[in-house]
């Protein structure tokens, strides 16, 4: 069972959840609530600083441990939100080659996921999982 998310952080994030369709508040609300849900399994991720960055929603771990990560919904693209990965990292590529038949993914930096389709959460998790850690696992891959 999926444990709730704590209390926006900050007045700014709250009201950028608010401005959101419906539709994609509640997707990415689920996906919130993961974030917060992953870190608190992982206690090398420390407290997460949930911030807006570019003016979208963002959770940053732990420093030297993971990668920020931020979702946002626009305008220009009503039909779905996105996940965003820092685009010198290689989760993008990690998540295309291993989670491609349940991920579709944008360039080098977001997972594009459909307003119109249920969240594929096992694969949404990994994703983030590995977001949470990054700089831990990589550091681990390289001794």
């Amino acid at each position: 069972m999926t444990t709730p998310a704590p209390a926006f952080q900050t007045d700014d994030v709250a009201a950028k959840f608010a401005s959101y369709p419906a539709t994609a508040r509640q997707m990415l609300l689920i996906i919130r609530t993961w974030v917060f849900e992953l870190a608190s399994e992982n206690a090398d991720v420390g407290t997460l600083s949930e911030s807006l960055k570019w003016g979208e929603p963002a959770w940053r771990p732990k420093s030297g441990v993971g990668t920020t990560i931020r979702a946002d919904w626009k305008d220009k693209s009503p039909d779905c939100v996105k996940i965003f990965f820092d685009c010198k990292t290689d989760l993008i590529d990690r998540t295309r080659s291993l989670l491609s038949a349940d991920l579709d993914c944008e360039g080098n930096r977001a997972i594009v996921l459909p307003l119109d389709r249920p969240l594929p959460e096992g694969a949404v998790k990994t994703a983030l999982g590995w977001a949470l850690c990054y700089h831990r696992d990589r550091k681990l891959r390289q001794a």
